[in-house]
């Protein structure tokens, strides 16, 4: 890792080990809600850490406990340098998973029902998400995305990214308005991760403790985290960073030594000989 912060959007300087809000309502979308408490605790704990990348998204929450919520009540007043991002466009069934898909006509109310509960005048990052819980492609998303331009405009919006997009549809984004990040699964990164590289956009993989652009091969992975005393988690993540300077990585827990133990995955190293063992 040649350098532990990305230009987000060019203005906003973020660490490139950030965190992301997906776990602190619960463990799965299915699954049973965390106590609240404990997610305020590691929100706070994160940015004591010098965490200032949070992602999270409106449909992260498991019945009464609201991603969205837990970090308001956790980090207000926001400091400065902190930068949210979040994304619109799934919509959640009545068991609470994100299997719908919202039309241009109720992005804006997604978008307003952000910055309620988030507190904020100006969402810092705000990605189309694209699609259900398939993969990418096949359809069009510039109506879509030329809302969010829109509301960019009038100023609800400072940058834009997609998310769960093949690389046809991040052209289409593309020639509607600037695109500053891309958020995918890591394991459709090969393709626009040099186009993304190229054009200044960030690429932030999400469930990213799942190898990155290195295959989870558990007894390579233990055998360097041996070497370097680390844990595989901390050997995956410093692999992921090492695989390009436009990752940023996302790393999701409701755990305080979870947290702990991801954000030191920053300062961990990887030599070439690991690098190579790793990706052998």
């Amino acid at each position: 890792m040649t350098t532990k912060t990305f230009p987000l959007g060019g203005d906003l300087t973020v660490n490139r080990l950030g965190f992301g809000a997906m776990r602190l309502a619960a463990s799965t979308f299915d699954g049973p809600p965390r106590d609240p408490r404990t997610g305020v605790a590691v929100l706070r704990r994160a940015v004591e850490l010098g965490v200032n990348h949070i992602d999270t998204a409106g449909f992260y929450n498991r019945g009464a406990v609201r991603a969205d919520e837990l970090i308001r009540t956790a980090l207000t007043p926001y400091r400065d340098d902190l930068v949210i991002a979040t994304k619109v466009g799934p919509l959640p069934g009545p068991d609470g998973v994100p299997t719908g898909q919202a039309g241009p006509g109720q992005l804006r109310g997604l978008v307003e029902a952000e910055l309620r509960a988030l507190g904020l005048d100006r969402l810092d990052l705000v990605y189309l998400r694209v699609g259900g819980l398939t993969g990418p492609g096949g359809e069009s998303i510039a109506e879509r995305f030329a809302v969010l331009a829109e509301l960019r405009g009038q100023g609800l919006i400072r940058h834009l990214g997609v998310s769960n997009v093949d690389a046809a549809q991040l052209d289409e984004a593309r020639a509607v308005a600037p695109v500053a990040a891309v958020q995918n699964s890591h394991e459709r990164a090969a393709d626009l991760l040099a186009v993304c590289e190229a054009a200044g956009i960030a690429y932030v993989p999400y469930f990213p403790i799942g190898g990155g652009w290195v295959p989870l091969d558990l007894e390579r992975h233990e055998r360097v985290a041996a070497r370097l005393g680390a844990t595989v988690t901390q050997v995956v993540l410093a692999a992921l960073l090492a695989a390009s300077p436009s990752v940023l990585a996302i790393p999701g827990t409701g755990s305080l030594r979870h947290l702990e133990e991801n954000v030191a995955a920053g300062d961990l190293v990887l030599g070439a000989e690991d690098l190579a063992e790793l990706r052998a």
